[in-house]
């Protein structure tokens, strides 16, 4: 089934990606992830998938491939940080990796099905962080953007295809990073984004 919601005033349906930068303002632990994204290139730090029904979604995190609730259409690092091991991010907006492919509707709906029939195989069968991220080929182990890469890769979809590295040095462009998720994907940032 495709679940439709919103989070911080963006619609998002089932398999959508919902993009974030590391921190908040208003905390301590927020700081301290402010300044772990830092270091990843551009504004997006992470990635998750918008699976439904209600606020939930998948992401590979610290505590490996889970699911975690975005409650009452709103984003708040602080409220999921347990569930998530501690990360305190920020919405920065969605991406819509379907948008102007020219699928049709009943195409769509079953890319959607599959991209979180994918994840949702990940998260039971108890998948690890990939802490090697010059290895996106892998299935054994996921980080945040190879998830939402190789779950739509299941379905036939290179979000990589035409998107330029983002790092220009010999082998880190093997890394698929947030920032090229946001970029090769039709997005809206959040109007509440404070980043």
């Amino acid at each position: 089934m495709i679940h439709s919601y919103r989070i911080d005033g963006l619609p998002v349906k089932t398999g959508d990606i919902l993009c974030t930068t590391d921190g908040r303002k208003d905390s301590l632990i927020g700081w301290i992830w402010r300044i772990f994204g830092k270091m990843v290139p551009g504004p997006v730090d992470h990635v998750a998938i918008y699976l439904g029904p209600g606020g939930r979604c998948a992401e590979a995190g610290i505590r490996g491939v889970i699911t975690f609730f975005a409650e009452e259409e709103t984003w708040d690092g602080h409220r999921m940080k347990r569930r998530r091991g501690y990360l305190v991010d920020t919405f920065y907006g969605a991406a819509y990796p379907l948008a102007e492919r020219g699928y049709s509707t009943e195409e769509q709906q079953q890319i959607r099905k599959g991209v979180a029939r994918y994840c949702m195989a990940q998260v039971k069968a108890g998948k690890w962080y990939n802490l090697n991220l010059f290895n996106p080929e892998t299935e054994n182990y996921f980080y945040c953007s190879q998830l939402a890469y190789r779950a739509y890769l299941s379905c036939g979809i290179d979000l990589m295809a035409g998107v330029k590295p983002y790092i220009g040095l010999p082998g880190l462009d093997r890394i698929i990073l947030p920032q090229q998720i946001w970029e090769g994907s039709a997005h809206r940032r959040s109007p509440s984004c404070g980043c």
